[in-house]
């Protein structure tokens, strides 16, 4: 069970630390020097798979909620999304939620979590028996934040 814990926190990890070697080259993200800023998403996406469990309503009302307020003033918006069918007709659901963090600076975002990694994990069995997949993502655009 541990094992299932610590893979996709050290998946995170591993991607955050490669994420911020790329953006190491000519300009930096969230500069104010002429630079279009950008959002990343780190969405945390939950598997389906017959027999696994999850708690959408303590997920959204309890474990969002603590892992947002870890954030600060980093954190834009966060949503909860429930996985109900595929574009294709009969066939299987790929994930059954995912929750998705909206944040100005990947590197104060990592900030904030390393710290309270253990309470949030210690928190995954509260709502779920599925181990997560995590992406970090460079928002591109979004209507709501490119006007």
């Amino acid at each position: 069970m541990k094992l299932k814990l610590i893979l996709p926190i050290l998946l995170l990890i591993t991607c955050l630390a490669f994420s911020q070697k790329k953006q190491s080259g000519k300009t930096k993200r969230n500069s104010h020097q002429g630079v279009e800023k950008r959002l990343i998403k780190v969405s945390i996406m939950y598997p389906f798979a017959e027999g696994k469990t999850f708690d959408m309503r303590y997920y959204e009302t309890k474990h969002m909620p603590m892992v947002a307020g870890f954030l600060g003033s980093n954190l834009v918006k966060y949503t909860v999304e429930k996985g109900f069918a595929t574009g294709i007709p009969n066939t299987q659901l790929p994930f059954m939620a995912i929750g998705s963090f909206y944040v100005k600076s990947l590197g104060d975002y990592q900030a904030a979590i390393e710290p309270n990694r253990d309470a949030i994990r210690a928190d995954f069995p509260n709502y779920t028996d599925v181990t997560p997949v995590i992406l970090v993502s460079d928002i591109v655009y979004d209507p709501e934040f490119n006007k």
